[in-house]
């Protein structure tokens, strides 16, 4: 009798469940169901885009939508897409200051990247700083918008955060539509 009450806790345990994350599909769209309401709120907008769109919350560290990652190492968020997928919008947030976003593109083999940083807070102080190009040489820093003819396929690092030269706040939800 008194092993099985020891039994109870270490099931109860073992039983836990994590929060589950469902994907809805609608249309070509992905919508995570557990997020916070402000991000929710910035990423409807872009839902009725016909792009596809990928949606974050904060927490979540895994992968969303084929081909897509997160990870997040010591103030930078670091998303992993293939390029196939384009054009898409994806929801991020910064959450602390000065941190990055490396948005990695797989595969890409077209001749010109083209991007676009929102936000509803016009005092958001974030741009793309730089774009790694698949030679390995980098060039920026631009503004939050960016048409750049890329030589060669492979790999394209999209780096996004606060301009030094800038003042404004740098903590907030955005998107970043990529075509």
């Amino acid at each position: 009798m008194k092993k099985s009450l020891l039994l109870i806790p270490l099931i109860i345990v073992a039983c836990k469940k994590e929060p589950a994350v469902t994907n809805v599909p609608d249309k070509d769209s992905t919508v995570v169901t557990e997020m916070p309401d402000s991000v929710v709120k910035a990423d409807s907008v872009a839902l009725r885009k016909k792009d596809s769109i990928i949606n974050n919350a904060p927490a979540t560290k895994e992968v969303l939508r084929k081909g897509v990652m997160r990870s997040e190492k010591e103030g930078q968020i670091i998303r992993t897409a293939d390029a196939s997928q384009l054009p898409f919008t994806l929801g991020e947030e910064f959450t602390k200051d000065d941190q990055d976003l490396i948005l990695k593109l797989t595969h890409y083999d077209r001749p010109t990247i083209k991007a676009k940083i929102s936000t509803k807070d016009k005092d958001f102080n974030i741009r793309f700083n730089q774009i790694r190009l698949p030679d390995g040489n980098y060039d920026g820093p631009f503004g939050r918008e960016i048409t750049y003819e890329t030589p060669g396929k492979g790999e394209v690092w999209l780096i996004i955060g606060k301009s030094n030269m800038a003042s404004g706040n740098t903590k907030g939800s955005f998107t970043v539509s990529l075509e």
